[in-house]
């Protein structure tokens, strides 16, 4: 009679462990169903994507679009981008929003190192430890201070300054060569 019961209780916990790795493999599946397949298709001309200040936006979900502009424009701390959110600056550079368990040191976020051209682009790089070129050092180690921000950096941020100016970083955009020149 014992037997039987320990029997049972076993084939109840065993049922039991299976059913809650079910239901945590399912989570995780779902949790990075969400996220962003990137490849160099996903970037193109960088003045088709709306803008709030000089920084451009994208996201596939014109609802999420809008909060990810409403985060930007209302640069307030504690406040994370949906995942799918693209922010581009200058045309040569990217970052894109992931489930933070993707890349866990960035709250998600990749980084992305591109050559543009008529053709279209080539992601020369890409990840959490990119560098960048024209400042020699991780795209990480200038987003850090901004980690308040969702690492995204701003005038007011805590981020070193770059070294364009507004007035650069336009001419930079209107220079995309994969825009259609008319």
């Amino acid at each position: 009679m014992r037997h039987a019961l320990v029997g049972r209780l076993s084939a109840r916990v065993v049922k039991r462990g299976l059913l809650a790795a079910g239901l945590g493999f399912c989570m995780v599946y779902s949790a990075s169903a969400d996220d962003i397949a990137v490849s160099e298709q996903t970037f193109g001309c960088i003045l088709d994507w709306p803008k709030v200040r000089n920084t451009r936006i994208k996201h596939a979900d014109p609802k999420k679009l809008n909060e990810a502009m409403r985060i930007f424009r209302d640069s307030k701390p504690d406040r994370e981008y949906p995942v799918g959110t693209i922010l581009q600056l200058v045309p040569f550079e990217a970052m894109v929003k992931h489930p933070r368990e993707k890349f866990p040191r960035t709250n998600g976020w990749e980084f992305f190192a591109l050559d543009v051209s008529e053709a279209g682009t080539r992601i020369r790089d890409r990840g959490d430890n990119v560098v960048n070129l024209a400042q020699g050092r991780t795209c990480l180690s200038c987003h850090q201070p901004a980690a308040r921000f969702d690492f995204v950096c701003e005038k007011g941020h805590g981020c070193a300054p770059i070294p364009f100016d507004d007035q650069k970083i336009g001419e930079l955009q209107r220079a995309d060569a994969r825009c259609v020149k008319k």
